[in-house]
């Protein structure tokens, strides 16, 4: 099985603890994180994070999951982090736009 990208590991770990209305911290994500290590890596690829789409960037709060851009996240999670759509579906329970991708 090939390992998941830093990316794809801390999106996997926002979705398995994401508390909506409550963001998660760098710290907190990388220690949560099945990341080996990479602290520099995960670190850009936090900052990274912070602009995307389906991101919501709180300051020194962190960041958190932006349920109105599910179906941008459902995309990366699908394209990039090689999850199947049962599994998108499965982890993003208040997403109801699965049906409209043409992988679903």
């Amino acid at each position: 099985m090939e390992k998941p990208s830093v990316k794809c590991s801390l999106l996997a770990t926002m979705v398995a603890k994401h508390k909506w209305g409550t963001p998660i911290t760098e710290e907190a994500l990388l220690d949560l994180s099945p990341i080996n290590g990479d602290y520099p890596t995960a670190r850009e690829v936090y900052a990274d994070l912070r602009s995307e789409p389906y991101i919501t960037y709180r300051g020194n709060r962190g960041i958190e999951l932006d349920k109105s851009n599910f179906d941008k996240l459902a995309d990366v999670l699908y394209y990039d982090c090689g999850w199947e759509g049962w599994e998108i579906g499965s982890r993003l329970k208040h997403y109801e736009g699965l049906e409209n991708h043409d992988w679903a």
